[in-house]
């Protein structure tokens, strides 16, 4: 669904055309070499892979009944140079998949990918980077894999390391950085080797907020400035909004709508919150992940009832179930964000650091009570997050809940603040 103009032809610096990616579930055979050289007759022919399955949609609410799923189903769209592109979507939308196979590291099952110039991405924590080698050389292995020449990246050198923060450790193995050095260090050095396309992913969100600002700072100038391409995905509607100019919505492997980036945002918050049925509870599909998990949450009244719209001034009771890891002896703390509707971090709550003696539990159950006076009648979302301070988030899921306020005569004054007034927050006060 296209509500905008598409760029002009001469323009065009990046273009996908019938993009699709399927993937094979469960154990994958190796197949004949028969089959393999089939295959690679039809590719350079530019048929279709004779042995092409018929999947499902990539849709991982639902469970399907086929082997094959597609992660992709016939992306179309073009990238003028000088544009910045925002890709957004639920996880598992397949905002990871396009980029990979944007930045050709992966090829699409079906589609080509038609580009103008040098590409650089940020995909994952550690992604393009070799671990034994020390920051300083892995800048020159980037380099190179671009196609640059040692004096070209000696001249960006110091900018990058300056940028990244990493002076200290710049000669030490990149296999001890923390994730948060990490992509400092991989950001700086996609943005200062000058690529004609810059592809960033969600790993940005890994960084802290100095860092976070510098980047989207950095961002502006490459597209507005310097006039490259840039094509950014993230969950954060407030970057995408600042940051991007046209934006794509991504829906179980499909573009589900693209358009200038406010109607994309508003299209996809409309749909991501789905605030007619506000969301009080979280329950974690799968623990895969590594280190304490976020197993479950629920956001209560005082009165221990499980409720999704508030009063102004009502308190909101937040309960959430977390899985220690014995292995991590570290504190770390439990934080909840607010969002408003549109994905702009409205307030934080913290438990502080936690005591050793949740280590010896199977689960904790944390209780955070907050008094809703604050918040103008709206709706908001709740992002989790567990992590150690100053280090790594252990679990972090974005959206997890949401809730609705409502109207209310806080100050006792005969008259209701209401969802057209246009602050951000509500102050409580005493009038004589």
């Amino acid at each position: 669904m296209s509500h905008n103009p598409q760029p002009t032809t001469h323009n065009v610096i990046l273009k996908a055309e019938n993009i699709s990616k399927q993937y094979r579930l469960g154990t994958v055979g190796t197949g004949t070499l028969k089959d393999d050289l089939n295959r690679w007759w039809h590719r350079i022919r530019g048929k279709e892979n004779p042995y092409l399955k018929i999947g499902e949609a990539n849709d991982r609410s639902t469970k399907g009944t086929s082997d094959y799923v597609w992660a992709l189903q016939d992306i179309n769209f073009e990238v003028e140079r000088g544009e910045v592109l925002g890709i957004i979507g639920k996880n598992g939308a397949g905002k990871s998949t396009l980029l990979k196979i944007l930045s050709k590291v992966t090829a699409p099952t079906t589609g080509t990918i038609k580009s103008r110039g040098r590409i650089a991405s940020l995909l994952e924590v550690g992604t393009g980077f070799n671990g034994e080698l020390t920051g300083r050389e892995n800048v020159y292995l980037n380099g190179a894999i671009l196609g640059m020449t040692k004096k070209e990246i000696t001249a960006k050198l110091d900018e990058i390391i300056e940028f990244s923060g990493c002076e200290r450790y710049i000669d030490t193995p990149v296999k001890r950085y923390s994730s948060g050095m990490t992509v400092r260090l991989a950001f700086a050095v996609a943005a200062f080797l000058e690529p004609e396309i810059l592809v960033i992913d969600e790993v940005l969100a890994v960084g802290d907020a100095e860092f976070q600002k510098k980047a989207i700072g950095k961002m502006q100038d490459i597209s507005k400035g310097e006039g490259r391409t840039v094509l950014f995905v993230s969950h954060n509607m407030a970057a995408v909004k600042s940051l991007c100019t046209r934006g794509i919505v991504l829906e179980h492997g499909k573009v589900a709508f693209e358009g200038e980036i406010n109607q994309v945002i508003n299209f996809y918050m409309n749909k991501q919150n789905n605030f007619s049925f506000p969301n009080p509870v979280f329950k974690k599909i799968n623990s895969e992940i590594n280190g304490p998990k976020i197993l479950q949450c629920e956001l209560k009244n005082l009165e221990g009832d499980i409720k999704s719209i508030f009063s102004a001034g009502d308190i909101i009771s937040l309960h959430l179930i977390i899985q220690p890891d014995l292995e991590v002896k570290k504190h770390y703390c439990a934080v909840w964000f607010i969002h408003d509707k549109y994905g702009e971090e409205f307030a934080v709550c913290s438990s502080g650091k936690m005591n050793n003696k949740f280590y010896d539990s199977e689960t904790i159950l944390i209780k955070s009570n907050i008094d809703s006076s604050g918040l103008l009648p709206g709706d908001y979302s709740i992002r989790l997050v567990l992590h150690i301070p100053g280090e790594n988030n252990f679990d972090d899921w974005t959206a997890a809940i949401n809730f609705n306020i409502i109207s209310h005569d806080i100050n006792k004054t005969g008259f209701e603040y209401t969802s057209i007034w246009s602050p951000k927050a509500f102050l409580k006060s005493e009038w004589e």
